[in-house]
């Protein structure tokens, strides 16, 4: 007569072991990435953000009349940040701060914003935050304009920003 095996020795327990194993990792693997990524809120007005929307296109009109364009660059260091603004109309007054926001393409919890004050040389200076890696949507606006552009960090030291070609301010 032959011993029976320990239940341990056969393969076909392992397998039937394995895939609820492999599906209780993975859920708690889930778990583990939904509570420690910062994911973006849905927003429950959507009536609301669509007439926020038409008073953003406005502030790129706005941008466009004054003929408004700046150009950002990182130092060799990629520690300082200057933005250079001017105006098609040489009369036509800088803002002594700017608001500069970083906007992640993809995590609005990545989202970074930082005051620029003009320095005496007429430039804007600040120091570079550290962001992560990835595209990244850059917006230089004061109180009634915005400049937008985007770049991937790291790899791009420059960007020039310019108004969207637009035709007039939007329907209300």
């Amino acid at each position: 007569m032959t011993q029976p095996r320990a239940w341990y020795r056969e393969p076909l327990v392992w397998l039937i072991i394995t895939f609820p194993l492999i599906a209780v990792i993975a859920g708690f693997t889930t778990m583990y990435l939904a509570y420690t990524t910062r994911d973006g809120m849905v927003v429950d007005d959507y009536y609301q953000k669509g007439k926020e929307i038409n008073q953003s296109l406005a502030r790129d009109v706005a941008a466009a009349q004054r003929a408004l364009h700046a150009k950002l660059w990182l130092d060799a260091t990629q520690t300082d940040l200057t933005v250079q603004l001017s105006a098609a109309a040489g009369n036509q007054p800088l803002p002594e701060t700017l608001m500069l926001r970083w906007l992640h393409a993809t995590r609005a919890g990545f989202d970074r914003s930082q005051m620029l004050t003009r320095s005496p040389d007429g430039r804007y200076h600040v120091a570079f935050p550290a962001l992560a890696p990835g595209h990244w949507y850059v917006q230089i606006e004061a109180q009634d304009w915005r400049l937008q552009g985007s770049l991937r960090i790291p790899g791009e030291v420059r960007l020039e920003l310019v108004p969207p070609l637009v035709a007039g301010p939007p329907a209300e």
